[in-house]
């Protein structure tokens, strides 16, 4: 008895919004990224933002700064 699940959805934005935020989102490597969901009145209101991807260069700093921590957190597992 509960709705479709893949149903279309309202974007509540002016004409102007979406036909901008869907320009941007053509261009090269930038994407709608979601913020914020909450309730209000009933309704599941979502706050999004226009994001862009990470350079490899980005991408390998992250995963060090990652394997680091982790490494730091199984040595002091060990030591306990």
């Amino acid at each position: 008895m509960n709705h479709a699940p893949d149903r279309d959805r309202k974007l509540l934005l002016r004409k102007r919004e979406i036909l901008k935020l869907g320009g941007r989102v053509t261009e090269k490597g930038l994407t709608l990224v979601p913020l914020r969901a909450y309730l209000k009145n009933g309704r599941v209101k979502l706050e999004i933002a226009l994001g862009r991807g990470k350079h490899a260069h980005d991408k390998r700093d992250a995963i060090k700064k990652k394997d680091q921590e982790r490494e730091a957190r199984q040595a002091l597992r060990r030591r306990d």
